[in-house]
């Protein structure tokens, strides 16, 4: 059975939601503040990778409104294999910033380069 996720994408908008920093408890964080058992992001992280998804951030989890998580996006494989990013990246999609359990962006969306090679680095570009 597969669990419900809330979508990041917004077809109206063709905006990708990306979270603009990593939450406090992000499961990227060292130290597993999330009390993950073992081997539980790296299978996580496996399985968004061969489905050339994405990781929701878990505190936008429930709120209608996910939004890819920053330290999957600034991840080296996360951010070549997401389908969504690609398409970020490529400008087929526009993306919105959001801060972590927000819906909305407090910066405007960021305009797609075609050299971009990095999410992370966008995303800290977008907040400078």
């Amino acid at each position: 059975m597969t669990e419900h996720v809330d979508p990041v994408a917004d077809p109206e908008t063709r905006t990708v939601r990306i979270c603009a920093d990593r939450c406090t408890t992000c499961i990227f964080r060292p130290g597993n503040l999330m009390h993950l058992a073992p081997g539980r992001l790296a299978r996580l992280l496996a399985q968004a990778i061969a489905q050339e998804g994405h990781i929701v951030c878990h505190d936008t989890l429930g709120t209608g409104a996910g939004s890819i998580c920053a330290g999957y996006a600034s991840h080296p494989e996360g951010q070549k294999r997401s389908l969504a990013l690609r398409l970020v990246r490529a400008g087929a999609l526009s993306a919105t910033f959001t801060g972590a359990a927000t819906t909305a962006s407090s910066s405007p969306p960021l305009p797609p380069s075609p050299s971009q090679t990095h999410i992370g680095a966008a995303m800290h570009k977008e907040q400078s």
